[in-house]
């Protein structure tokens, strides 16, 4: 179960880096076809459509009646879980709570002119959705890192929607999550479905404003297709990390680590950049060794085989070069004076500081949020946070003698534009 181990010089790496770039880039015309199908239905046929959806494919009966989970599957999901589990869901919300409040904002007025101000209003939006995907395994997670931005802003409303098992069910951990994160509401809904439902409205389940969360590439596409319907977190692509290292950093940490991403799917992606050939030959051994004895070995064949890799650069120039052209999505630096290199890495998701901060601890408690961009998008887009449920709006109020300061000046502006009305608009209220 081998990734590859290549003696990168700085010719190649860019070379290398667009080769990755393409990873997860698909035609995507007949997956819209299909998606472009189902959210028509929704929208024409409501809670029809989203049930038949559901029994087709998550094998559910799911109707008006029992779609929405009601408090007592909550009381009874949380009762269920060993209590030391819930201690650690609530610890980790805890934390991922206090991070989120922190980019609270609260808007501003500013004097411009005599009985003249400006200012922004920041309020939260009104409904948030989230989507939590079934998949293999439970992920609440994803609960607490979606729906804990939402509640820290504000929020007064947040629908949750993830899809049923076959017997009707949500997993008990998902709905202790959901309590614990302060989701008001949860639909046993999930797919591409779920994000028409939410982007449209049915009978049972609310429109929404915002609709954040991972997905498969039915529940992406889904996504791009309602944004501008509601708005939307970011673009997911598959997971990935970079590791930057140096001969101070321990071989089994980077081989762990490493291994944490390419096991999410086969079109995750796990690079390794040292300077230190006797690291890579180490950690090489490390992954195949670790990677055999894995419970998802045969995600990992896969993943190793293709999008990961272990490069051997000439010297730290070279792996900041990469790294701020790969944007990725998680980047660790184990390396041994990361402070002399953090401040030039603007480029990525998340970074991971040190030996003692690997990967997982961002994934689950310490905090900063895990909804991160990928496939190169951390150029110009940030990690899910408190700031994505506000909405803004500009406050403007001027007097009549605020105005009559400025009013030539706006007006000869509107001329210049050639929109007469616009200037109108201004001189009726001083001139003949």
């Amino acid at each position: 179960m081998k990734c590859k181990k290549i003696k990168a010089p700085q010719s190649e790496l860019k070379k290398i880096c667009e080769e990755l770039g393409m990873r997860g880039k698909m035609d995507l015309g007949p997956i819209i076809d299909v998606v472009n199908d189902i959210l028509d239905d929704i929208r024409k046929n409501g809670d029809e459509a989203v049930f038949k959806y559901t029994k087709k494919f998550d094998k559910a009966d799911i109707n008006a009646s029992n779609v929405r989970v009601t408090d007592q599957e909550i009381a009874d999901a949380i009762a269920s879980l060993d209590p030391n589990l819930v201690a650690i869901l609530k610890k980790a919300a805890a934390n991922i709570m206090a991070f989120h409040e922190r980019q609270v904002e609260t808007g501003f007025k500013m004097d411009v002119a005599k009985g003249a101000e400006i200012g922004m209003r920041v309020r939260p939006i009104s409904v948030a959705g989230i989507y939590v995907p079934g998949g293999t395994a439970p992920l609440p997670s994803t609960v607490l890192m979606d729906v804990i931005p939402a509640k820290a802003a504000g929020v007064p409303r947040i629908v949750l929607c993830t899809p049923p098992r076959a017997d009707g069910t949500i997993a008990p951990v998902i709905l202790a999550a959901a309590s614990i994160a302060g989701a008001t509401e949860i639909y046993k809904v999930g797919g591409s479905q779920a994000v028409g439902a939410m982007a449209f409205g049915t009978e049972s389940i609310p429109r929404v404003d915002k609709i954040c969360g991972p997905g498969n590439i039915y529940v992406n596409t889904a996504k791009r297709l309602v944004f501008g319907q509601v708005d939307i977190d970011m673009f997911a692509g598959p997971s990935e990390i970079l590791i930057i290292a140096d001969d101070s950093a321990v071989p089994e940490f980077v081989a762990a680590d490493f291994l944490s991403q390419a096991e999410h799917d086969v079109l995750a992606s796990a690079i390794l950049l040292t300077t230190s050939e006797k690291l890579a030959d180490a950690v090489y051994e490390a992954v195949d060794r670790r990677s055999e004895k894995s419970l998802r070995k045969e995600i990992l064949s896969k993943s190793l085989a293709t999008y990961c890799a272990i490069l051997v650069v000439d010297d730290m120039e070279a792996a900041i070069a990469f790294s701020e052209e790969l944007a990725p999505e998680h980047l660790e630096l184990c390396v041994n004076d990361p402070d002399s290199y953090i401040d030039r890495l603007k480029n990525a998701g998340a970074i991971f500081v040190g030996n003692y901060t690997p990967e997982p601890l961002g994934d689950y408690f310490a905090g900063p949020n895990h909804t991160l961009p990928t496939s190169g998008t951390a150029r110009f887009f940030s990690p899910l946070n408190t700031g994505d449920f506000f909405k803004k709006t500009s406050v403007l109020r001027y007097n009549e003698e605020s105005l009559r300061e400025c009013y030539k000046d706006v007006a000869a502006f509107a001329d210049a534009e050639g929109l007469e009305c616009h200037a109108s608009a201004i001189r009726v209220r001083f001139e003949e």
